[in-house]
């Protein structure tokens, strides 16, 4: 009966909420194989080293999300924000187009957009 009550990605977000990266990485870690084409525990373990400021783990992650759906729009914002760090606006502006064909109403990839192609 108590296993009906546990809720792992719950249990992770706490932790990132609370703080403990580094306890939210290694129970993510052996969440994975489980886990490992949930796009919601997938998305979560890149918004980890996101958090950390380790772009090159966040964009191995948020890949992996947008091979299960290409049209995840708030994965796709994520790898937009990734791609900025590198400053690979070619690549900002492809994760863009496709928000907007999703939702057209994403005013602030919009003026992202706007901004470098005007570049």
């Amino acid at each position: 009966m108590t296993g009906l009550f546990h809720k792992p990605k719950r249990n992770l977000r706490k932790l990132i909420k609370q703080g403990d990266f580094e306890e939210a990485i290694a129970l993510g870690n052996s969440m994975e194989e489980k886990y490992r084409y949930d796009p919601d525990f997938i998305f979560i373990m890149a918004s980890i080293f996101y958090i950390l400021q380790e772009p090159k783990k966040t964009l191995q992650y948020i890949d992996r999300v947008l091979e299960i759906n290409e049209h995840d729009t708030e994965a796709l914002g994520l790898k937009l924000r990734v791609h900025q760090h590198f400053k690979e606006n070619a690549k900002v502006i492809e994760c863009c187009k496709k928000i907007l064909e999703v939702d057209s109403d994403a005013y602030d990839v919009r003026a992202i957009l706007s901004e470098l192609e005007k570049k």
